[in-house]
């Protein structure tokens, strides 16, 4: 994720297990198991069933460990949505979005932000002193704010 450095020179972050360890080895495996299947394809013996075995496990593994960076956005989202929540609450109230959080569960916020302005105060003391679903938030909504950003 860029950021900004002291020096003003951009960044980036890596997580040294998954991009320097488990993704190049993954990479090499499939490479390595697809040729060494490639070689004994079409024979009908334990080899050429072993390495489709090994190169299709590798094959799966790299996809799991790219599709690990949807999860790294939806983090970076969820996080989002909680700042997005507190400033919201701020802007309509005046008052802080903190002390409620601790008693709301995530889906619980995700689902009270697609209350209208007038909305959110009220349904937001309802869920708390009611203690709703998220479903049951999201029905109680009487002006959808529709999110078509979301990944």
């Amino acid at each position: 994720m860029p950021s900004s450095s002291p020096n003003n020179r951009p960044t980036v972050r890596f997580y040294a297990p998954h991009h320097f360890i488990l993704l190049p080895a993954a990479l090499v495996m499939a490479f390595y198991a697809g040729r060494r299947y490639a070689a004994v394809a079409g024979t009908d013996d334990n080899n050429a069933r072993l390495w489709f075995c090994v190169a299709a496990g590798a094959i799966i593994v790299l996809g799991i460990l790219i599709m690990m960076r949807q999860h790294y956005a939806l983090t970076l989202q969820d996080r989002i949505i909680r700042l997005e929540m507190r400033q919201r609450y701020f802007e309509i109230t005046r008052d802080s979005f903190q002390p409620f959080e601790q008693q709301l569960t995530f889906k619980q916020i995700a689902a009270l932000r697609y209350a209208s302005d007038a909305e959110l105060p009220g349904l937001l003391q309802a869920a708390i002193r009611e203690k709703l679903s998220p479903a049951a938030i999201q029905e109680r909504i009487d002006h959808v704010l529709l999110d078509t950003m979301r990944v």
